[in-house]
């Protein structure tokens, strides 16, 4: 080859990689945020664990927003805080952070029991709504190293957390801070301007939120400039301090600015593109527009299979978020059958945790983590790297749609059955274990499924599988014993 030639091809590889990389480069528009793609790992990891631990724990009242709901007379925390701690124009919110000291908090521990669970993702709430960073923040004065525990939270979880092979996991729920404290009433400390850094600024009631002549809440008046700037530079602080694999946002960012939140995406992506990380970015809608983003969900569901990955938030009780004495965990099966019915659906399943003030995690919530862990274990073939059938499942129980819906959801029953495939085979799910020894599965009887089946193995074990496909239904015959304690799994061949 000559030396011209050899000039030549090297300029057009140099320009096309050029070109390779601009065309990864993100501006702060909606279009150019399109070109977000969700990466395999999270297509592949399924389940993952966050924490709801904070200033917000120390009361041990049952509510993270305990920051908000204290300073108003007609609210339990109200109550709770007059009684327990004084008038709150004498010991406000800001007066709980010395007590947040968290002596028994061990990264490590934490990140054992993340693995022990079976979790492929994992991290803390970087801050919560209450406006408390828990990483070395130069932006936000109230902060976990310079403040409370005086230790770099999200620093010392992402270590561990990543020491174990597992993706690292922030959440963000700054955005509800605009309002949070009522800086408008004189009768409490958020009034004083001495207080601002941590309360906000004084703004009127209505910058909380009121209801429109249709019943929608609105925000008035929006965020300030100086708000959306904080709110953008905390951001900034915790993708260059850290590189999550995986930011997390809590609604309500909607009340920002399209700017705001179109430079925070792009710096979030560009981020992760300079430092060639697969990078996820997710939130609640409407906060973003669909295409720049992977979607989540609170408490909450796809009802059939989304054609993009999505996320599940929910937590490991029905009713709460944070450690409480009133905490009552949601039983294993409960929690194996929800992950299996998100998975189904194309989703993964983020649980949220609820450690104890002090830094530990109690003993119920470790109990359902190794159990569920130990079910993964044995099932794991059928939940990670898997991918949707043509249809998600069958049975008779419905789940409930919408914001918050699966507080008043009450679980599957014998005849729900879900479908999931991995590698060319097929694996259906049975969350229940019918007392009539036969699981029937009309999807795979012929008239629906387009093949015959010709062999069936029940994961974990060693019996024949005996079973009949019928015209409107395979019909399984169970086994005597179950392989394990919850949803039990059929690879159909």
């Amino acid at each position: 080859m000559s030396k011209l030639l050899k000039t030549t091809c090297i300029i057009i590889v140099c320009i096309s990689t050029t070109l390779t990389n601009a065309q990864k480069m993100y501006k702060p528009t909606w279009e150019s945020l399109q070109q977000y793609e969700c990466p395999e790992w999270f297509r592949d990891a399924k389940f993952g664990i966050y924490t709801h631990w904070g200033v917000y724990s120390v009361p041990e009242c049952p509510s993270d927003w305990y920051g908000h709901n204290m300073y108003y007379k007609n609210h339990p925390n109200y109550k709770f805080h007059t009684e327990t701690y004084g008038a709150v124009n004498k010991f406000g919110y800001k007066d709980l952070v010395p007590l947040f000291t968290a002596p028994k908090f061990n990264a490590d521990e934490w990140a054992d029991l993340f693995v022990e669970s079976g979790a492929r993702f994992a991290g803390p709430c970087g801050e919560h709504a209450d406006g408390f960073a828990m990483w070395d923040s130069k932006v936000n004065p109230w902060n976990s190293v310079d403040m409370g525990p005086k230790r770099d939270i999200v620093a010392e979880l992402g270590k561990a957390i990543r020491k174990r092979g597992l993706k690292y996991v922030v959440s963000l729920h700054h955005s509800w801070l605009w309002g949070w404290y009522p800086t408008w009433d004189e009768n409490t400390d958020c009034a004083d301007p001495a207080n601002a850094s941590l309360y906000g600024e004084k703004v009127p009631e209505t910058a909380w939120r009121t209801k429109d002549t249709k019943g929608y809440y609105k925000v008035n008046p929006m965020p300030s400039a100086e708000f959306e700037r904080v709110w953008l530079e905390k951001c900034k602080e915790v993708v260059d301090g850290y590189s999550p694999d995986l930011l997390w946002f809590d609604n309500r960012v909607q009340i920002l600015s399209e700017k705001t939140r179109q430079e925070m995406m792009a710096y979030a992506y560009n981020h992760a593109e300079k430092n060639d990380q697969e990078f996820v970015l997710t939130f609640k809608r409407p906060d973003f527009p669909l295409g720049t983003g992977t979607v989540d969900l609170e408490r909450n569901r796809m009802p059939k299979i989304y054609p993009e990955p999505w996320l599940t938030d929910n937590s490991i009780s029905q009713k709460l978020w944070i450690w409480t004495t009133e905490l009552e965990c949601y039983p294993t099966n409960n929690l194996i059958d929800d992950l299996v019915d998100i998975v189904s659906k194309n989703g993964n399943l983020l649980l949220n945790l609820a450690p104890h003030p002090n830094g530990t995690i109690p003993e119920d919530q470790k109990q359902r983590l190794r159990e569920i862990g130990k079910w993964l274990k044995l099932n794991g073939e059928a939940i990670y790297e898997s991918r949707p059938w043509l249809i998600y499942g069958e049975g008779p129980t419905e789940t409930k749609t919408g914001h918050l819906a699966d507080m008043k959801f009450d679980g599957f029953g014998d005849e729900d059955i879900r479908f999931t495939t991995r590698e060319g085979r097929l694996y259906a799910i049975a969350l229940g274990w019918p007392e009539s020894g036969v699981l029937p599965i009309k999807s795979l009887g012929s008239s629906n499924y387009n093949g015959k089946v010709k062999s069936i193995k029940l994961i974990g074990s060693e019996s024949k599988i005996v079973f009949k496909q019928m015209e409107n239904a395979l019909e399984i015959q169970l086994p005597e014993n179950k392989p394990c304690e919850h949803a039990f799994v059929f690879r159909v061949n």
